[in-house]
């Protein structure tokens, strides 16, 4: 198993250098990928920063990869909770940071859209401290 990095990601879903791309490609169809939590999450702010994808397409692009029998994560239900309520109007990091607390009661925040949008989603509660 590998361990790949935002940039390799990146290159294997946009597909915009070819080279790079061929590159990932022959990586994902010889070995078992591991993706860290926080290179789904850069990899969000850079599709919607630098390539313009919106929510759907992110999470499409997010639930795709997800649905790879070689690719791996350390936490499948919580970041495909994470990909589904971004889908449904949170933000994938504060998506990502709630579906990662469902073992804590609470999550606080100066957020008042995340702490409302966030209602009644999951076990734990997200709280607006402002």
């Amino acid at each position: 198993m590998i361990s790949i990095d935002t940039n390799v990601l990146v290159r294997f879903l946009v597909r915009d250098d070819a080279e790079q791309f061929q590159k990932a490609v022959s990586l994902f169809n010889s070995t078992e990928i591991y993706i860290p939590d926080t290179v789904f999450l850069e990899t969000e702010w850079v599709l919607r920063f630098a390539y313009g994808y919106n929510v759907c397409a992110v999470s499409k692009a997010f639930r795709d990869l997800l649905g790879l029998s070689q690719v791996h994560v350390a936490d499948v239900v919580c970041l495909r909770s994470a990909v589904e309520w971004h889908a449904d109007g949170l933000d994938f990091a504060d998506a990502l940071h709630l579906s990662c607390s469902q073992d804590i009661d609470t999550l606080a925040t100066f957020d008042k859209a995340f702490a409302r949008r966030s209602d009644n989603l999951g076990r734990c509660r997200v709280v607006d401290l402002a």
